[in-house]
C-alpha cells in the first residue's frame, strides 16, 4: 500500500466532501482524526447508527493506514470513473 501524506488526506476529504456520510470514505474518516469507535453496536432499527459501521470496520487501523486506505480508495475511484475532471481531481490530490 501507498503512504500518502496528510495534505494529500486533507485534499481529499475536501474533494470527497460532496459525497455521502455513510460509505467507506465515512469511516476511513473517522478512524483517521478520532480513532477507534467506542460506541455500543447500532440496533437493527438505528439508521442513523448504521453509518458507524463502516467505523468500527476499521478498529484497530491506525490513523496514518487510514489515512493512506482513504485516498488510495478516493483515487481508485476517480481512476475507474477516468474523465477529464477525474484526473484534474486525481492530479491535484497527488500534487498536495
Amino acid at each position: 500500500m501507498t503512504t500518502y501524506s496528510s495534505s494529500q488526506f486533507d485534499k481529499a476529504v475536501k474533494q470527497v466532501g460532496e459525497l455521502p456520510a455513510d460509505g467507506p470514505f465515512y469511516g476511513l474518516f473517522k478512524q483517521a482524526t478520532v480513532g477507534d469507535n467506542t460506541s455500543p453496536k447500532p440496533g437493527m432499527m438505528d439508521f442513523t447508527g448504521k453509518y458507524k459501521a463502516a467505523w468500527n470496520e476499521q478498529k484497530g487501523v491506525s490513523a496514518e493506514e487510514a489515512k493512506s486506505k482513504y485516498v488510495e480508495h478516493y483515487l481508485a475511484l476517480l481512476d475507474k470513473d477516468g474523465s477529464e475532471s477525474s484526473m484534474k481531481l486525481k492530479a491535484e490530490v497527488l500534487a498536495a
